[in-house]
């Protein structure tokens, strides 16, 4: 039986692609895409499922409580799926407050409204969940050595992370309060096609490509585990099926690298020399390392990550190289707005 999914905040890196892996595995649902359409949402990324009849696009505002109501009821919602965030660190630390009314009411909105819903279709369906994508910033930072687990107790240390947390712990206690059948999904840094220029391997890779030097952080040693956003769609769609409800899963990517390494290897992609690092001051709160474990994933599910780095990173690279007509338009309205980086430049 078909079922209709409502995607909140599609329009995002992680929503497209997610949008497009869900129509192609399961060719029988439907999915309704919430968006607000802020500066880092792309109607482009999905332009061309727009005469799809599996998929439909509302713009729209995860605060706006009548409108959430009205969908719930009109599209008899299976499921929720909610990306919807403002998800930058260095905007939450130039400005934190859209990041907690998007972040945390939002997120609670959203839960309000589908409590509600939830309380008043559960006999029909049974299977409704709701599952909420956090990050793996929400722990903090971690020393050289160990990982992450899901019982690691929250420690967030810029806007950004903390607002994720608050929404996390929201969600957490409205499975425990109110049994509403929620589930939540930390995955690592994530990359991959259609993520916006201002992240650090798009920026990257569109400064080389436009002639500019690329910036890092410090001398480059902050640890990151890379996730390529295939791997991560697979792993949600796994969970939002299989996923034990009240629970959180971590989505690691088993692929530590130092920031400057990264840089390194698209550098080497690129066929570009070290002069075209650019080493800027460190920014506010920056954490050391994040590193995942995913043994619980693994034995509840069997999901592991498949696309290994240097594979992930060469078509990501390419993706790039052929869709210069996608994030050129993007790249010049960051440079106007003078944000993150494009302020040391």
């Amino acid at each position: 039986m078909s079922k209709t999914i409502l995607i909140t905040g599609g329009m995002g890196f992680i929503g497209s692609n997610f949008i497009r892996f869900y129509l192609q595995v399961h060719p029988e649902d439907r999915l309704v895409n919430l968006d607000k359409l802020t500066y880092s949402a792309n109607p482009e990324n999905l332009n061309d499922l727009s005469s799809n009849p599996r998929y439909r696009f509302i713009q729209g505002d995860i605060l706006d409580e009548n409108l959430l109501r009205r969908l719930a009821r009109e599209l008899t919602v299976h499921s929720v799926v909610h990306f919807a965030a403002e998800s930058h660190v260095d905007r939450s630390i130039q400005g934190s407050k859209e990041f907690i009314q998007t972040n945390v009411l939002g997120t609670h909105t959203l839960l309000e409204v589908f409590k509600q819903y939830w309380d008043d279709t559960r006999d029909a369906d049974p299977d409704f969940r709701f599952l909420h994508i956090s990050t793996d910033e929400v722990y903090g930072a971690l020393g050289r050595e160990g990982l992450f687990t899901e019982e690691t107790p929250f420690h967030p240390n810029s806007p950004y992370s903390a607002s994720k947390a608050g929404a996390d712990l929201l969600v957490r206690a409205y499975f425990e309060t109110y049994g509403l059948p929620t589930l939540i999904v930390r995955p690592s840094n994530n990359y991959g096609p259609f993520q916006f220029p201002e992240k650090y391997i798009p920026l990257m890779i569109t400064n080389l490509l436009e002639g500019e030097t690329i910036p890092v952080y410090g001398r480059g040693e902050n640890i990151r585990d890379w996730l390529f956003v295939e791997d991560t769609c697979r792993a949600i769609d796994q969970i939002l099926t299989r996923g034990r409800t009240g629970e959180a899963y971590n989505i690691g990517g088993e692929s530590e690298r130092p920031n400057v390494e990264v840089a390194r290897q698209v550098l080497s992609l690129l066929k570009k020399g070290e002069e075209n690092l650019r080493f800027v001051t460190d920014r506010p709160g920056h954490d050391f390392r994040y590193a995942l474990n995913n043994d619980k994933i693994t034995k509840e599910i069997g999901w592991r990550p498949a696309v290994k780095f240097s594979e992930g990173l060469s078509r990501t690279v390419r993706w790039y190289q052929d869709n210069a007509g996608w994030w050129k338009p993007l790249k010049e309205r960051l440079k106007r707005e003078s944000q993150g980086f494009w302020s040391k430049a």
